[in-house]
Order: C-alpha cells, then sequence, then structure tokens
C-alpha cells in the first residue's frame, strides 16, 4: 500500500493549517508551495475545487489513501444520523488515531508506526492494525515491553495529555479507555464535512 512520505510541512502549506501540529516552516513561510507560491495569484476556486480541497485535508489530517476514505465514508452512509458527522467520528475511533490522542504518540503518523509494530493492546489482545474500529469500552494500552520506548516516554512525558471527554486515561497503568464515540462539537479538526458530503453527493 502507497503512502506519502514527503515533507508534512508541504502538505500543510498547501491547505494554509498545521494540520499536523505546530510548523515552524509553516509559520515562516505561510503561502502555497512551489516556485511562484508567493507571488502566484489564484484564480476563483470553483465549488468542485473547495470540496475537493476539504477531502483531501481531512484525508491528510487522519493519514488515509483515497480507498479507506472511501470505505469510511461509505460506512458512514449507512449509519443513522448526519453522514458528515458520522465520517468524523468513525475517524476518530480509529486505534491508530485513538494511540495519538491519548498522547501515547506524538503524531498519527508514529501512532500508526506503533499499531503496526505491535505496540499497542485492545483489551489485553495485540493489534497491529491501524484502521481498528474501537468500541464503547475497549482499553488501549501500551505493550509491557513497550513502555520503555523513547517515543513513548518524549511524547508522554511531553506535557500533550489527553483532554478528550471521549477518552480516559490512566498515567498508572498507561492506558486509556474509549468512553463513547465523540460529538461533533468535540473533535477539534477544522473540517468542513458538509463539503465532503456535497463532493460525494455528485
Amino acid at each position: 500500500m502507497g503512502k506519502y512520505i514527503g515533507p508534512k510541512s508541504k502538505i500543510a502549506r498547501k491547505f494554509g493549517e498545521a494540520i499536523f501540529g505546530a510548523d515552524k516552516v509553516l509559520e515562516k513561510k505561510n503561502y502555497p508551495p512551489g516556485q511562484h507560491g508567493l507571488a502566484r495569484k489564484r484564480k476563483k476556486v470553483s465549488e468542485y475545487g473547495t470540496q475537493l480541497s476539504e477531502k483531501q485535508k481531512a484525508k491528510a489530517t487522519y493519514g488515509l489513501l483515497e480507498k479507506q476514505f472511501s470505505l469510511t465514508y461509505e460506512r458512514a452512509t449507512r449509519m443513522g444520523g448526519i453522514t458528515g458527522e458520522n465520517l468524523l467520528k468513525l475517524l476518530e475511533c480509529r486505534l491508530d488515531n485513538v494511540v495519538y490522542r491519548l498522547g501515547i504518540a506524538p503524531t498519527r503518523a508514529a501512532a500508526r508506526q506503533l499499531v503496526s509494530h505491535r505496540h499497542i493492546t485492545v483489551n489485553g489482545e495485540l493489534v497491529n492494525i491501524p484502521s481498528y474500529s474501537l468500541k464503547i469500552g475497549d482499553v488501549v494500552a501500551i505493550r509491557e515491553k513497550s513502555k520503555s520506548l523513547e517515543v513513548i516516554q518524549d511524547s508522554l512525558g511531553g506535557g500533550r495529555k489527553s483532554s478528550y471527554a471521549w477518552l480516559e486515561w490512566n498515567s498508572a497503568s498507561m492506558a486509556g479507555t474509549f468512553l463513547q464515540r465523540p460529538e461533533r462539537e468535540e473533535i477539534p479538526e477544522n473540517i468542513k464535512e458538509q463539503l465532503i458530503v456535497e463532493l460525494y453527493s455528485k
């Protein structure tokens, strides 16, 4: 499966937002990448272009490829309620995202790697599928042999603690509980999900 391994700052500059967290490059160069990024006069973006950009931003934020994102959207349409909100809720339920939200990893990309390399357990069982969808009450923990890993220790000690109503972190056991699916207003990502719905509805 292919994945983007280029500079994250370039993607952040494309959207004009620090979608991967604090970014010194974006602060210095808050304009689109490319040879003419600063001087280029952009044409008015079409409705389709705006919708497509929002989908690409959501994909980049959560680290999904097109097929994964489309399948998640299909699941969202089958759920009751508002499709756009369902989409974000499903993305937040992913194991790699929850590992990141709990503060076990500094970024979603690092969280994905921890899961893939078998450092994370769910309800005591090793799970190495980043897209694994958590259920209410699931306990996400760090494998005993992995608790001393530098990336985990640095992330947990870096001051970025979980402060999300749908997650509960136990620092003594180095485990977190998935309490519930978050409501839209609790998800901090700056994503206009309705634009994504409109794009898929065309």
